[in-house]
Protein backbone atom coordinates (compact mmCIF):
# COMPACT_ATOMS: atom_id res chain seq x y z
CA UNK A 1 0.00 0.00 0.00
CA UNK A 2 2.28 3.16 -1.34
CA UNK A 3 1.63 6.59 0.81
CA UNK A 4 0.78 4.63 3.86
CA UNK A 5 3.66 4.50 6.98
CA UNK A 6 3.34 1.32 8.79
CA UNK A 7 2.59 3.25 11.82
CA UNK A 8 -0.29 5.36 9.99
CA UNK A 9 -1.61 1.94 9.04
CA UNK A 10 -1.96 0.52 12.69
CA UNK A 11 -3.73 3.66 13.75
CA UNK A 12 -6.44 3.56 11.40
CA UNK A 13 -9.85 1.88 11.70
CA UNK A 14 -11.91 0.03 9.90
CA UNK A 15 -13.22 2.91 7.91
CA UNK A 16 -9.95 4.51 7.80
CA UNK A 17 -8.13 1.40 5.98
CA UNK A 18 -11.45 0.89 3.46
CA UNK A 19 -11.45 4.60 2.61
CA UNK A 20 -7.71 4.09 1.59
CA UNK A 21 -8.79 0.98 -0.64
CA UNK A 22 -7.33 -1.52 1.32
CA UNK A 23 -8.12 -5.22 0.82
CA UNK A 24 -9.97 -7.53 3.19
CA UNK A 25 -9.61 -6.77 6.51
CA UNK A 26 -8.37 -8.68 9.18
CA UNK A 27 -10.90 -11.29 10.98
CA UNK A 28 -10.85 -9.77 14.47
CA UNK A 29 -10.02 -6.38 13.06
CA UNK A 30 -11.09 -3.05 16.23
CA UNK A 31 -14.24 -2.19 16.14
CA UNK A 32 -14.22 2.17 16.98
CA UNK A 33 -16.34 1.40 20.10
CA UNK A 34 -14.73 -1.41 21.08
CA UNK A 35 -11.75 0.18 22.74
CA UNK A 36 -14.63 1.40 25.45
CA UNK A 37 -16.31 -1.44 26.14
CA UNK A 38 -17.18 -1.79 29.59
CA UNK A 39 -16.12 -5.59 31.15
CA UNK A 40 -18.77 -7.63 32.42
CA UNK A 41 -18.33 -10.33 35.29
CA UNK A 42 -16.57 -12.75 32.98
CA UNK A 43 -12.72 -13.45 32.92
CA UNK A 44 -13.43 -14.03 29.25
CA UNK A 45 -14.51 -10.20 28.75
CA UNK A 46 -12.24 -6.80 27.73
CA UNK A 47 -10.73 -4.46 30.11
CA UNK A 48 -11.09 -0.95 28.99
CA UNK A 49 -8.32 0.54 27.21
CA UNK A 50 -9.01 4.34 27.02
CA UNK A 51 -9.19 6.21 30.65
CA UNK A 52 -7.48 8.78 33.02
CA UNK A 53 -4.98 6.07 34.55
CA UNK A 54 -3.76 3.15 32.73
CA UNK A 55 -5.42 -0.50 33.40
CA UNK A 56 -3.08 -2.91 34.98
CA UNK A 57 -2.98 -0.53 38.19
CA UNK A 58 -6.34 -0.84 40.09
CA UNK A 59 -7.84 -3.01 37.57
CA UNK A 60 -8.83 -6.40 39.45
CA UNK A 61 -5.70 -8.53 39.61
CA UNK A 62 -5.85 -11.22 36.96
CA UNK A 63 -4.28 -15.00 37.03
CA UNK A 64 -1.14 -14.52 34.62
CA UNK A 65 1.79 -12.22 33.49
CA UNK A 66 3.77 -11.12 31.25
CA UNK A 67 6.07 -8.99 32.31
CA UNK A 68 9.41 -7.44 29.92
CA UNK A 69 11.83 -4.47 30.29
CA UNK A 70 13.34 -3.45 26.71
CA UNK A 71 16.48 -1.25 25.94
CA UNK A 72 15.81 1.53 23.45
CA UNK A 73 18.23 0.78 20.72
CA UNK A 74 17.61 3.76 18.27
CA UNK A 75 18.92 6.97 19.01
CA UNK A 76 15.95 8.83 16.81
CA UNK A 77 13.66 10.50 19.17
CA UNK A 78 11.19 10.86 16.35
CA UNK A 79 11.58 6.85 16.59
CA UNK A 80 10.73 6.23 19.36
CA UNK A 81 7.62 8.52 19.75
CA UNK A 82 6.41 6.96 16.72
CA UNK A 83 7.22 3.32 18.37
CA UNK A 84 5.16 4.43 20.90
CA UNK A 85 1.92 5.45 19.00
CA UNK A 86 2.60 2.35 17.33
CA UNK A 87 2.35 0.37 20.32
CA UNK A 88 -0.47 2.69 21.84
CA UNK A 89 -2.85 1.72 18.22
CA UNK A 90 -1.79 -2.24 19.16
CA UNK A 91 -2.44 -2.48 22.92
CA UNK A 92 -5.79 -0.94 22.35
CA UNK A 93 -7.03 -3.57 19.79
CA UNK A 94 -5.16 -6.66 21.73
CA UNK A 95 -6.92 -5.49 24.95
CA UNK A 96 -10.49 -5.51 23.53
CA UNK A 97 -9.42 -9.24 22.03
CA UNK A 98 -8.36 -8.28 18.50
CA UNK A 99 -5.34 -8.36 16.48
CA UNK A 100 -1.90 -6.39 16.95
CA UNK A 101 -2.89 -5.22 13.53
CA UNK A 102 -4.76 -3.70 11.24
CA UNK A 103 -4.62 -7.22 8.91
CA UNK A 104 -4.41 -9.27 11.59
CA UNK A 105 -2.68 -13.06 11.12
CA UNK A 106 -4.35 -13.67 8.19
CA UNK A 107 -5.33 -11.07 6.08
CA UNK A 108 -2.54 -9.52 4.57
CA UNK A 109 -0.50 -10.40 1.71
CA UNK A 110 0.47 -13.89 1.35
CA UNK A 111 4.08 -12.57 0.34
CA UNK A 112 4.49 -10.40 3.25
CA UNK A 113 4.61 -11.22 7.02
CA UNK A 114 1.36 -10.69 8.63
CA UNK A 115 0.24 -7.95 11.13
CA UNK A 116 -0.23 -10.58 13.93
CA UNK A 117 1.67 -13.60 15.18
CA UNK A 118 -1.90 -15.36 15.26
CA UNK A 119 -1.44 -17.51 18.28
CA UNK A 120 -4.38 -15.71 20.24
CA UNK A 121 -6.14 -16.19 16.68
CA UNK A 122 -9.77 -17.71 18.32
CA UNK A 123 -9.03 -16.18 22.30
CA UNK A 124 -11.24 -13.77 24.03
CA UNK A 125 -9.37 -10.74 25.52
CA UNK A 126 -9.64 -12.64 28.79
CA UNK A 127 -8.85 -9.65 31.14
CA UNK A 128 -5.96 -8.56 28.78
CA UNK A 129 -4.10 -5.13 30.52
CA UNK A 130 -1.09 -3.68 29.20
CA UNK A 131 0.55 -1.27 31.23
CA UNK A 132 3.66 0.93 30.02
CA UNK A 133 6.54 2.61 32.34
CA UNK A 134 9.99 4.40 31.50
CA UNK A 135 12.72 3.91 33.47
CA UNK A 136 15.21 5.97 34.81
CA UNK A 137 17.93 5.31 32.00
CA UNK A 138 15.55 6.26 29.89
CA UNK A 139 16.51 9.93 30.53
CA UNK A 140 19.86 9.93 30.15
CA UNK A 141 20.26 12.63 28.05
CA UNK A 142 19.36 10.51 24.13
CA UNK A 143 16.25 12.05 23.97
CA UNK A 144 15.99 15.44 25.81
CA UNK A 145 14.28 14.31 28.36
CA UNK A 146 17.28 14.99 31.21
CA UNK A 147 15.19 17.68 32.61
CA UNK A 148 12.19 16.20 32.56
CA UNK A 149 12.99 13.14 34.76
CA UNK A 150 11.13 12.96 38.46
CA UNK A 151 12.75 13.40 41.57
CA UNK A 152 10.77 10.54 42.62
CA UNK A 153 12.67 8.50 39.41
CA UNK A 154 16.28 8.50 41.08
CA UNK A 155 17.51 5.41 41.04
CA UNK A 156 16.88 2.85 44.37
CA UNK A 157 19.58 2.53 47.15
CA UNK A 158 21.42 -0.55 47.61
CA UNK A 159 19.55 -2.67 50.11
CA UNK A 160 21.64 -5.01 52.80
CA UNK A 161 21.52 -8.42 51.99
CA UNK A 162 20.40 -8.25 48.19
CA UNK A 163 22.22 -9.74 45.24
CA UNK A 164 20.94 -8.34 42.06
CA UNK A 165 22.11 -9.23 38.59
CA UNK A 166 22.16 -6.45 36.32
CA UNK A 167 21.26 -8.44 33.12
CA UNK A 168 17.63 -8.69 34.79
CA UNK A 169 17.27 -5.56 36.20
CA UNK A 170 16.77 -2.01 35.17
CA UNK A 171 15.23 -1.26 31.78
CA UNK A 172 14.26 1.92 29.61
CA UNK A 173 11.04 0.86 29.25
CA UNK A 174 8.82 -2.06 30.71
CA UNK A 175 5.52 -3.29 29.66
CA UNK A 176 3.21 -5.44 31.97
CA UNK A 177 0.93 -7.71 30.89
CA UNK A 178 -1.79 -9.47 32.92
CA UNK A 179 -4.81 -11.71 31.61
CA UNK A 180 -6.34 -14.58 32.93
CA UNK A 181 -5.22 -16.61 29.87
CA UNK A 182 -1.20 -16.79 29.85
CA UNK A 183 -1.22 -17.32 25.95
CA UNK A 184 -3.02 -14.28 25.62
CA UNK A 185 -0.34 -12.34 28.04
CA UNK A 186 2.49 -13.91 26.19
CA UNK A 187 0.88 -13.08 22.34
CA UNK A 188 0.55 -8.94 23.65
CA UNK A 189 4.32 -9.14 24.57
CA UNK A 190 5.68 -11.15 21.78
CA UNK A 191 3.62 -8.68 19.39
CA UNK A 192 5.15 -5.69 20.89
CA UNK A 193 8.92 -6.60 20.31
CA UNK A 194 7.50 -8.01 17.24
CA UNK A 195 6.68 -4.18 16.40
CA UNK A 196 10.02 -3.12 18.38
CA UNK A 197 11.91 -5.03 15.98
CA UNK A 198 15.13 -2.31 15.27
CA UNK A 199 13.99 0.39 17.68
CA UNK A 200 14.14 -1.71 20.89
CA UNK A 201 15.29 -5.08 22.26
CA UNK A 202 14.47 -7.17 25.02
CA UNK A 203 16.42 -6.94 28.48
CA UNK A 204 14.68 -9.54 30.22
CA UNK A 205 10.83 -11.17 31.19
CA UNK A 206 9.39 -12.37 33.46
CA UNK A 207 6.33 -15.16 33.43
CA UNK A 208 4.34 -15.49 36.63
CA UNK A 209 1.27 -17.12 37.72
CA UNK A 210 -0.97 -17.36 40.69
CA UNK A 211 -1.43 -13.69 41.73
CA UNK A 212 -0.21 -13.27 45.20
CA UNK A 213 -2.13 -10.10 45.73
CA UNK A 214 -5.95 -9.06 45.80
CA UNK A 215 -6.14 -5.34 44.34
CA UNK A 216 -9.95 -5.41 45.07
CA UNK A 217 -12.14 -6.37 47.80
CA UNK A 218 -14.33 -8.81 46.03
CA UNK A 219 -11.10 -10.75 45.52
CA UNK A 220 -9.91 -13.32 48.16
CA UNK A 221 -6.24 -12.80 49.50
CA UNK A 222 -4.18 -15.58 47.59
CA UNK A 223 -1.21 -17.23 48.85
CA UNK A 224 2.12 -17.49 48.36
CA UNK A 225 5.04 -20.47 47.12
CA UNK A 226 5.27 -20.32 51.21
CA UNK A 227 1.91 -21.14 51.85
CA UNK A 228 1.01 -17.84 53.78
CA UNK A 229 -1.68 -14.82 52.41
CA UNK A 230 0.60 -11.39 52.38
CA UNK A 231 -0.29 -7.87 52.18
CA UNK A 232 -3.50 -7.75 53.63
CA UNK A 233 -3.31 -4.31 53.87
CA UNK A 234 -2.87 -3.83 50.62
CA UNK A 235 -4.25 -0.89 48.71
CA UNK A 236 -7.35 -1.68 47.13
CA UNK A 237 -9.94 -0.18 44.12
CA UNK A 238 -12.54 0.89 46.14
CA UNK A 239 -9.97 2.88 48.54
CA UNK A 240 -10.48 5.82 46.83
CA UNK A 241 -8.90 8.26 49.25
CA UNK A 242 -6.68 6.00 49.80
CA UNK A 243 -5.58 5.89 46.62
CA UNK A 244 -5.22 9.48 46.09
CA UNK A 245 -2.83 10.31 49.07
CA UNK A 246 -0.71 6.96 48.29
CA UNK A 247 -1.10 5.82 44.51
CA UNK A 248 -1.62 8.28 41.83
CA UNK A 249 0.88 11.15 41.39
CA UNK A 250 -0.65 14.74 41.64
CA UNK A 251 0.61 18.06 40.05
CA UNK A 252 1.96 19.72 43.56
CA UNK A 253 4.42 16.25 43.40
CA UNK A 254 6.37 18.12 40.58
CA UNK A 255 6.55 16.24 37.51
CA UNK A 256 3.26 17.50 35.78
CA UNK A 257 3.47 14.77 32.89
CA UNK A 258 3.20 12.47 35.50
CA UNK A 259 0.02 13.28 36.91
CA UNK A 260 -2.20 11.06 37.06
CA UNK A 261 0.65 8.17 36.79
CA UNK A 262 2.36 6.35 39.29
CA UNK A 263 5.29 4.61 40.28
CA UNK A 264 6.26 1.00 39.75
CA UNK A 265 8.64 -1.27 41.90
CA UNK A 266 9.22 -4.72 40.64
CA UNK A 267 11.79 -7.23 42.63
CA UNK A 268 12.02 -10.54 41.89
CA UNK A 269 12.76 -12.63 44.56
CA UNK A 270 13.66 -16.16 45.21
CA UNK A 271 12.91 -18.49 47.62
CA UNK A 272 14.61 -21.03 48.88
CA UNK A 273 11.54 -22.89 49.26
CA UNK A 274 13.67 -26.79 50.05
CA UNK A 275 15.05 -25.24 52.93
CA UNK A 276 11.47 -23.40 54.31
CA UNK A 277 9.80 -26.57 53.33
CA UNK A 278 11.90 -28.03 56.30
CA UNK A 279 10.82 -25.65 58.56
CA UNK A 280 8.29 -26.21 61.70
CA UNK A 281 4.48 -24.85 61.56
CA UNK A 282 5.34 -23.06 64.42
CA UNK A 283 8.14 -21.07 63.23
CA UNK A 284 6.77 -20.48 59.61
CA UNK A 285 3.90 -18.27 61.73
CA UNK A 286 6.25 -16.97 64.11
CA UNK A 287 8.11 -15.60 60.83
CA UNK A 288 5.23 -14.21 59.14
CA UNK A 289 3.35 -13.11 62.15
CA UNK A 290 0.21 -14.80 60.49
CA UNK A 291 -1.61 -18.22 60.93
CA UNK A 292 -0.44 -20.36 58.33
CA UNK A 293 -4.43 -21.42 57.98
CA UNK A 294 -6.46 -18.30 57.85
CA UNK A 295 -4.15 -15.90 57.41
CA UNK A 296 -4.90 -13.79 60.52
CA UNK A 297 -2.47 -12.09 62.51
CA UNK A 298 -1.36 -14.09 65.58
CA UNK A 299 -3.44 -13.68 68.39
CA UNK A 300 -6.40 -12.71 66.26
CA UNK A 301 -9.67 -14.91 64.65
CA UNK A 302 -9.55 -13.33 61.14
CA UNK A 303 -7.41 -12.45 58.07
CA UNK A 304 -8.42 -8.63 58.54
CA UNK A 305 -8.82 -8.16 61.88
CA UNK A 306 -6.14 -5.48 62.90
CA UNK A 307 -2.90 -6.82 64.00
CA UNK A 308 -2.49 -6.11 68.08
CA UNK A 309 1.47 -5.69 68.27
CA UNK A 310 1.35 -5.09 72.35
CA UNK A 311 -0.49 -8.57 73.08
CA UNK A 312 1.21 -10.77 74.83
CA UNK A 313 1.46 -14.73 74.99
CA UNK A 314 1.52 -16.91 78.33
CA UNK A 315 5.55 -16.07 78.08
CA UNK A 316 5.22 -12.10 78.82
CA UNK A 317 6.60 -11.72 75.04
CA UNK A 318 4.66 -10.02 72.03
CA UNK A 319 2.71 -12.56 70.15
CA UNK A 320 4.45 -11.24 66.97
CA UNK A 321 7.91 -10.70 67.18
CA UNK A 322 9.57 -7.16 66.56
CA UNK A 323 11.05 -8.84 63.92
CA UNK A 324 8.17 -10.38 62.20
CA UNK A 325 7.27 -9.60 58.77
CA UNK A 326 3.92 -8.31 59.37
CA UNK A 327 5.41 -6.17 61.27
CA UNK A 328 8.62 -4.71 59.78
CA UNK A 329 5.95 -4.51 56.67
CA UNK A 330 2.85 -2.66 58.42
CA UNK A 331 1.94 1.06 57.41
CA UNK A 332 1.78 1.72 61.24
CA UNK A 333 5.25 0.86 61.11
CA UNK A 334 6.10 3.28 58.28
CA UNK A 335 3.79 6.54 59.42
CA UNK A 336 0.97 4.94 57.42
CA UNK A 337 3.00 4.40 53.92
CA UNK A 338 1.07 1.82 52.07
CA UNK A 339 1.96 0.38 48.86
CA UNK A 340 -0.59 -1.21 45.87
CA UNK A 341 1.18 -4.57 45.46
CA UNK A 342 -0.15 -7.10 42.82
CA UNK A 343 2.58 -9.20 42.65
CA UNK A 344 2.76 -13.65 41.00
CA UNK A 345 4.50 -16.55 41.75
CA UNK A 346 7.41 -17.98 39.34
CA UNK A 347 8.88 -21.19 38.85
CA UNK A 348 11.94 -20.93 35.88
CA UNK A 349 12.49 -24.49 36.17
CA UNK A 350 15.65 -25.82 38.19
CA UNK A 351 19.22 -24.42 39.57
CA UNK A 352 20.89 -26.99 38.33
CA UNK A 353 21.72 -28.41 41.87
CA UNK A 354 18.11 -30.16 42.95
CA UNK A 355 16.42 -27.26 43.31
CA UNK A 356 14.00 -25.19 42.00
CA UNK A 357 14.23 -21.87 40.89
CA UNK A 358 10.81 -20.34 42.19
CA UNK A 359 9.75 -17.54 44.38
CA UNK A 360 7.95 -13.93 44.37
CA UNK A 361 7.97 -11.57 41.35
CA UNK A 362 7.13 -8.87 43.61
CA UNK A 363 5.00 -5.37 41.72
CA UNK A 364 3.91 -2.62 43.39
CA UNK A 365 2.84 0.46 42.64
CA UNK A 366 2.63 3.84 44.85
CA UNK A 367 2.78 7.77 44.79
CA UNK A 368 6.87 8.50 45.51
CA UNK A 369 8.99 4.95 46.01
CA UNK A 370 11.27 7.12 48.13
CA UNK A 371 8.70 7.53 50.60
CA UNK A 372 6.87 4.54 50.44
CA UNK A 373 8.82 1.32 49.15
CA UNK A 374 12.32 2.42 50.58
CA UNK A 375 11.43 2.27 54.38
CA UNK A 376 9.44 -0.51 54.13
CA UNK A 377 12.38 -2.18 52.18
CA UNK A 378 15.08 -1.41 54.26
CA UNK A 379 13.16 -2.40 57.53
CA UNK A 380 12.29 -5.15 55.66
CA UNK A 381 16.01 -5.95 54.63
CA UNK A 382 17.96 -4.85 57.95
CA UNK A 383 15.56 -7.27 59.84
CA UNK A 384 13.08 -9.72 58.65
CA UNK A 385 13.77 -13.46 59.56
CA UNK A 386 12.33 -14.17 56.63
CA UNK A 387 15.84 -13.41 54.92
CA UNK A 388 17.02 -16.28 55.56
CA UNK A 389 14.33 -18.07 52.94
CA UNK A 390 14.82 -15.51 50.71
CA UNK A 391 17.10 -13.56 48.10
CA UNK A 392 16.26 -10.59 46.14
CA UNK A 393 17.90 -10.88 42.64
CA UNK A 394 16.72 -8.44 39.99
CA UNK A 395 15.19 -4.93 40.73
CA UNK A 396 13.12 -2.63 38.29
CA UNK A 397 11.76 1.46 39.12
CA UNK A 398 9.79 3.07 36.51
CA UNK A 399 7.60 5.97 36.28
CA UNK A 400 4.20 5.09 34.85
CA UNK A 401 2.87 7.57 32.81
CA UNK A 402 -1.11 8.55 32.53
CA UNK A 403 -3.79 6.70 30.96
CA UNK A 404 -4.51 7.62 27.06
CA UNK A 405 -7.42 9.56 26.78
CA UNK A 406 -8.99 8.52 23.49
CA UNK A 407 -7.73 7.19 20.33
CA UNK A 408 -5.88 10.57 19.60
CA UNK A 409 -3.34 9.90 22.50
CA UNK A 410 -0.55 7.65 22.81
CA UNK A 411 1.47 5.92 25.89
CA UNK A 412 3.44 8.53 27.07
CA UNK A 413 2.36 11.63 25.12
CA UNK A 414 2.35 14.03 28.03
CA UNK A 415 6.10 13.24 28.70
CA UNK A 416 7.19 13.29 24.77
CA UNK A 417 5.01 16.46 23.92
Amino acid sequence: MPGISRRKLFGLGAAGVAAAGAGTLAVRSLPDEAATATPSGSASDPVPFYGEHQAGIVTPAQDRLHFVAFDVTTKDRAELVDLLQEWTAAAARMTQGHDAGTFGAVGGVPEAPPDDTGEALGLPASGLTLTIGFGPSLFDGRFGLADRKPAALAELPKFPGEALLPEISGGDLCVQACAHDPQVAVHAIRNLARIGFGKVSVRYSQLGFGRTSSTSRAQATPRNLMGFKDGTANLKLEDTGMLRDHLWVAEEDGASWMTGGSYLVTRKIRMHIETWDRTSLTEQEAIFGRSKGEGAALGMAKEFDEPDFARKGPDGQPLIAAVAHVKLAHPSSHGGARLLRRGYNFVDGSDGLGRLDAGLFFIAYQRDPHRQFVPVQLALARQDVLNEYIKHVSSGLFAIPPGVRDAGDYWGRTLFS
